[in-house]
């Protein structure tokens, strides 16, 4: 089946991660052999047909497919057995994604609402070495001894994980070309939310939109820990670093929303009683290192015919990141971000957030957001500057 058949927009998507430690234990080192995984997303719009992406860019061997089906969420592990689909690659059931790429599916028609749930499910019969992921998936995902792509009760799915793996993207069709990448940490990511239930920042966007009656692909694009200017083992290559192949090789999309470079500021200041050691390297990061990278993200999105929307740094007062260094270092890039004319429209998340995070808005760390407060901060988005 050609893959040029139709115009694909990305309408999910997470940004793949090297295997290794995270917050919380994953099954990332290990790797799979002999099981079958499987893995709910939802997507932001709807389409005819899909195609899944998935991602073995830090891989150190062949990733063997040995079979992957979709079908519509009926809770938790279990599918509705009636849509049932098997994904192909150059019409083989099995196929391999070679070392250090990710690779696109054959198309299948598969009718799709926005907002509707989606389950992928990946069979591994030969060991596939170290996994390429996403670490905070803040949705579940299962695993099984053996095949079990058609199981449709979910039962023989008796391991949890709170990681993607190998998943990087879902693409539709007839969704237009006006999709959002939301790209930065966290604050993107969903940290402080309620896992399995799509409330980060960007899902609650994409509903704003659906019930605006104007529904658009809004792609999370975040890495909690992930910072502008600084790699990291654990938690990405920097954001200027992974830009062309996260943001700029998405199809279908017209905006890139920014939000990022609190972790630049405020991870050093962590250094001498770091509560995870996942943060290293300490780097401390001048406020213009920080501005140089954002400059560095609108001339390439620029460059590309994308428009860029700037969103202001969120308040860390009371936090861990919280010193006179990294409160001055905040205020500089806001004031760059509000006051440069260099992103062709902002949201002003700071100013609507506060000085400090609303204990209401709070989830716990003064830091990171609960839903009510990704709920705000989705509420004080302006949605015709996207």
């Amino acid at each position: 089946m050609s893959r040029q058949k139709h115009d694909w927009t990305a309408a999910w998507t997470a940004s793949p991660q090297r295997p290794g430690t995270g917050f919380a234990p994953n099954w990332s080192e290990a790797g799979f052999a002999d099981q079958t995984l499987r893995q709910n997303v939802r997507l932001s719009v709807g389409g005819a047909a899909l195609r899944v992406r998935l991602s073995n860019r830090y891989g150190d061997t062949p990733l063997r497919i040995a079979g992957l089906t979709v079908a519509g969420t009926a809770g938790a592990a279990a599918i509705k057995p009636e849509t049932l689909r098997e994904l192909t690659v150059d019409g083989k059931p099995a196929f391999t994604v070679p070392v250090g790429t990710d690779l696109t599916t054959d198309e299948v028609p598969f009718p799709l609402g926005a907002l509707d749930p989606l389950t992928i499910t990946t069979h591994l019969a030969e060991p596939s070495g170290p996994a390429t992921y996403h670490s905070q998936a803040l949705a579940t995902t299962y695993r099984a001894v053996g095949d079990h792509r058609a199981d449709a009760d979910g039962t023989a799915f008796t391991e949890t994980s709170q990681s993607w793996y190998f998943l990087s993207g879902v693409e539709v069709t007839g969704a237009g070309s006006n999709g959002i990448v939301v790209l930065g940490d966290s604050l993107i990511d969903g940290t402080g939310s309620t896992p399995d239930s799509d409330h980060r920042f960007p899902d609650l966007l994409a509903r704003r939109l659906v019930a605006s009656g104007r529904p658009r692909a809004v792609l999370n694009l975040g890495i909690g820990g992930n910072r502008v200017t600084v790699d990291s083992a654990w938690l990405g290559e920097r954001a200027t670093a992974r830009f062309d192949r996260d943001v700029l090789a998405q199809p279908g999309v017209r905006t890139v929303l920014i939000l990022a470079g609190i972790n630049d500021i405020g991870i050093s200041e962590m250094a001498t009683d770091s509560p995870f050691p996942v943060l290293a390297p300490y780097t401390e990061v001048p406020a213009e290192k920080v501005i140089d990278g954002h400059r560095d993200m609108i001339r390439r999105a620029h460059a590309a015919g994308l428009r860029v929307v700037g969103a202001t740094l969120l308040p860390i007062r009371g936090s861990g990141f919280s010193t006179p260094r990294s409160e001055a270092k905040r205020t500089a890039v806001n004031t760059w971000i509000r006051g440069s004319g260099e992103y062709d429209a902002i949201i002003d998340l700071a100013r609507a957030m506060g000085g400090a995070l609303d204990p209401a808005h709070d989830s716990g760390d003064h830091l990171h957001l609960n839903d009510a407060g990704y709920q705000a901060m989705a509420d004080a988005v302006d949605l015709t500057v996207l």
